[in-house]
C-alpha cells in the first residue's frame, strides 16, 4: 500500500468535509470525526496491523519510531503542504493505533472563534496566571494560540511556548515568538521552565499543566512579572483550583493557596456545543480573579466560587448556564443540547 497516498487522501478528505480528527484502527476503516460525530471512510480499505505500522513509519523520524516501540506511545506533529497536525501512536490490545487531530495553518481571531472579547484583557496584562480549561477536544489550544497571536500583533513582547508537541506555528509579529517542543528543543517540561527565567521571557505559554513541578514554576512566574497561559483538562473553575492545590501535599497547600490568589488573573471554561446551523460554536464559564475570589481560594472554600460567578457578572464574569441560555435565546443551539452540556441542567432558563 502506498502510504504516503492513503495519508494525503485522508487529510483531503477531513479537510474537505471540516472535519477535526482521523482515526486509524486494526481491521477496519479510516474514520473522520466532523462536527462532534465520528464517520467511517468505506470508501477506502480496512487496515490491517501491518498497513497502520507502515502509516506510523511514514508520520515518524527514525528516532520517534524507536521512542514509539520502546514506551509504547508517542506524541508528536506532522505537517504537509496542505495542513498540520498534532499526533497520537499508541497501542490498544496489543495493536497499534494512529490519531491525528488537525491543526488550522492560520491561527483564528476571537471574533471569529465566537469567543468573547474579554479575553483580549487578559492577553494584555503585564503578568499573572490565566488558564483555559474543559475537556479534550473543546478547543482549549485553539484559544490559548488566538490569544499569544493577539498578543504578537499588538505588542512587542518575547513569548516563550513549551509544547507537547507544537500545535499552532506562529508567523513574524511584532512579538520574538520561541516556540519550543518537548522532546526536540528541551528535556521536559519542568526543565523549560526553569530555563525560562533566564531567557528574557515577558510571555509564556504551556501547553498544558502537568505535575508538581511545572505547576509550582508557572505560579512562581506569574508572580516574578511573566504572563503565564496555560491549559488544564478540567471542567470549571472550581474544579481547576482544586486539582492544581490537590497535586500538592498537604505541608504545601496553603502555601499555594496563598500564592495562586495573589497570581491568578482568571479561568476560561469551555465547551463546543452542536450548532443548529452546522458546525460547534463554544459556550463557556469566565471566573475573574477578584477580592471576594481571592479570599475563598485562601480560605480553601472553592466551593463557593460557582456562587460568585453567577453573582457577578457586572463585573464581567460568565456562568456556564449565563452562556448557553443566551445561545438558545439567540437561535444558536438547541435548548436540548444547553441542557446536555450544562453543569446543572435543572437552573437552565429555556
Amino acid at each position: 500500500m502506498d502510504y504516503k497516498k492513503l495519508i494525503e487522501d485522508l487529510i483531503n478528505s477531513v479537510v474537505k468535509e471540516n472535519g477535526s480528527d482521523i482515526h486509524l484502527t486494526r481491521d477496519e476503516y479510516p474514520v473522520i470525526r466532523v462536527q462532534g460525530s465520528l464517520h467511517y471512510l468505506e470508501a477506502m480499505p480496512k487496515l490491517s496491523s501491518d498497513d497502520i505500522m507502515g502509516i506510523v513509519t511514514y508520520l515518524l523520524t527514525p528516532e520517534y519510531k524507536e521512542e514509539f516501540l520502546k514506551n509504547k506511545e508517542i506524541d508528536f506533529s506532522f505537517e504537509t503542504e496542505v495542513a498540520r497536525f498534532r499526533g497520537s501512536c499508541f497501542y490498544a490490545q496489543k495493536s497499534v493505533g494512529v490519531s491525528l487531530r488537525l491543526i488550522p495553518k492560520k491561527v483564528k481571531t476571537l471574533k471569529e472563534l465566537n469567543l468573547p472579547s474579554v479575553l483580549e484583557t487578559f492577553a494584555q496584562k503585564q503578568q499573572g496566571f490565566f488558564l483555559v480549561v474543559g475537556p479534550m477536544g473543546h478547543g482549549k489550544s485553539t484559544t490559548l494560540a488566538s490569544m499569544v497571536e493577539m498578543i504578537n500583533q499588538t505588542k512587542a513582547e518575547h513569548i516563550v511556548t513549551i509544547e507537547d508537541p507544537v500545535e499552532y506555528i506562529f508567523q513574524k509579529g511584532k512579538s520574538i515568538i520561541d516556540q519550543r517542543e518537548v522532546k526536540i528543543d528541551t528535556k521536559d517540561f519542568p526543565t523549560a521552565l526553569r530555563s525560562v527565567f533566564r531567557q528574557d521571557a515577558d510571555v509564556i505559554m504551556i501547553g498544558e499543566m502537568r505535575g508538581i513541578e511545572t505547576i509550582s514554576t508557572s505560579v512562581t512566574a506569574a508572580e516574578t512579572g511573566h504572563l503565564v497561559l496555560s491549559t488544564l483538562h478540567t471542567n470549571n473553575a472550581p474544579q481547576t483550583i482544586d486539582r492544581i492545590i490537590d497535586v500538592f501535599p498537604p505541608q504545601q497547600q496553603n502555601q499555594i493557596r496563598i500564592q495562586l490568589a495573589g497570581s491568578l488573573l482568571g479561568i476560561f471554561s469551555q465547551r463546543l456545543v452542536p450548532r443548529i446551523s452546522g458546525g460547534m460554536i463554544p459556550a463557556y464559564e469566565l471566573l475573574i480573579n477578584n477580592n471576594a475570589t481571592a479570599n475563598l481560594i485562601r480560605e480553601g472554600r472553592t466551593f463557593e466560587i460557582a456562587n460568585v460567578i453567577e453573582t457577578s457578572s457586572a463585573e464581567g464574569m460568565v456562568s456556564l448556564n449565563k452562556s448557553l441560555e443566551e445561545l438558545v435565546r439567540v437561535g444558536e443551539i438547541t435548548l436540548e443540547n444547553a441542557r446536555k452540556y450544562s453543569f446543572r441542567p435543572k437552573e437552565l432558563k429555556g
